[in-house]
């Protein structure tokens, strides 16, 4: 508990800091938010936190990176969040919800150690598990990539884009199995299905077993 408190006195004192990210000298900043890194990983080393800027508010985001048994660490640590002015401290990384962007291919590139994708040019597919009727298995085609099972990278790349269309906690409970494959020439012709309407998918799916 004291690691819990200690994080969040820590915040509470500086927040003001993360407030003004466009104001304070970048070897500043990196020294507080180090800081902050240090007192979350004393409470948990495998979590992370990602602080999101906009007008006239922010967002402190708490993340398992996808882990779904360090989802209850993620839950207690926001349960015992102070209410701070101006701050919503979030559990999870949330779904994206502005799906306009990708259905007019004006997303920007998400560049992940040289790897480049974006979710308006990458497409999925069902996949069925056997013996396995109930959990769901996804291929995920990518645009200009070398697919190989000896790039890491490009995983977790593809990992990053789903977590961000479907949220932390959707991603890591209700998809079984992902394969990585390139986009065919004649992709037109497989039925391939959007990844930005891939939450949609899961609905549907959820749905046909109730």
């Amino acid at each position: 508990m004291n690691q819990i408190t200690n994080f969040w006195n820590h915040f509470r004192q500086n927040n003001f800091v993360f407030l003004l990210l466009n104001e304070i000298p970048k070897d500043e900043l990196k020294v507080h938010f180090n800081k902050l890194i240090y007192l979350l990983h004393q409470y948990n080393k495998d979590l992370d936190l990602i602080i999101k800027n906009k007008s006239k508010d922010a967002e402190l985001i708490i993340t398992a990176n996808g882990n779904p048994y360090l989802f209850k660490e993620v839950e207690l640590l926001v349960h015992y969040a102070p209410v701070i002015e101006r701050w919503k401290i979030i559990s999870f990384l949330q779904p994206e919800t502005n799906l306009i962007k990708y259905k007019n291919c004006v997303d920007k590139p998400l560049e992940y150690y040289g790897v480049i994708l974006k979710i308006s040019e990458m497409y999925f597919e069902p996949l069925k598990i056997q013996n396995k009727p109930l959990e769901l298995g996804i291929r995920v085609y990518v645009k200009n990539q070398i697919v190989s099972n000896y790039n890491p990278r490009l995983r977790e790349a593809v990992y990053i884009h789903l977590e961000h269309v479907l949220g932390e906690k959707s991603f890591a409970n209700h998809i079984s199995l992902i394969d990585i494959a390139q986009i065919p020439n004649d992709y037109d012709k497989l039925k391939l299905i959007e990844l930005y309407n891939i939450a949609v998918y899961i609905e549907d799916f959820k749905g046909f077993f109730h």
